[in-house]
């Protein structure tokens, strides 16, 4: 069962990943492609943190972080594998757009990142949600 502590950090995580993906929508109606592929990544990034979160795992590398998912939550079919690719495609044009000079980002590529990572991030959230109310029916059983 997470500790108090993990709860809190998972929840601030999944603030953040939410937060960035609001960003990535917004910068989307300015028109910067490249940046809506850096903070949808981010948003998906923060959210697989936030799940790990919950078992006491972090990690300063991002493979680490997709590593340890993998391992955990989707070898195990805790999430659906398919979550898999999502992370794949996410991390791939990220990198392009971030360091690739030549990158061309495309509103219709923008837009299907920030789907994918609104997809991503709507089963991290419900997962945590579940663990949440778990964890609240464990200490009511407790009591």
């Amino acid at each position: 069962m997470p500790s108090e502590e993990q709860v809190s950090i998972s929840k601030l995580r999944l603030d953040i990943a939410k937060e960035r993906l609001s960003y990535a929508d917004e910068i989307l109606k300015i028109g910067d492609y490249k940046t809506v592929a850096n903070r949808s990544y981010y948003a998906v990034f923060s959210a697989m943190r936030a799940v790990l979160a919950l078992n006491g795992f972090d990690s300063k590398k991002h493979s680490g972080i997709i590593a340890e998912l993998r391992r955990l939550y989707l070898k195990t079919e805790i999430l659906p594998k398919e979550l898999s690719e999502i992370i794949d495609s996410l991390v791939e044009v990220r990198q392009g757009s971030d360091y690739d000079d030549f990158y061309i980002a495309s509103k219709e590529e923008s837009e299907r990142q920030i789907s994918v990572a609104d997809e991503f991030m709507i089963l991290a959230e419900k997962y945590c949600l579940e663990q949440l109310e778990k964890q609240k029916e464990d200490q009511i059983s407790m009591i």
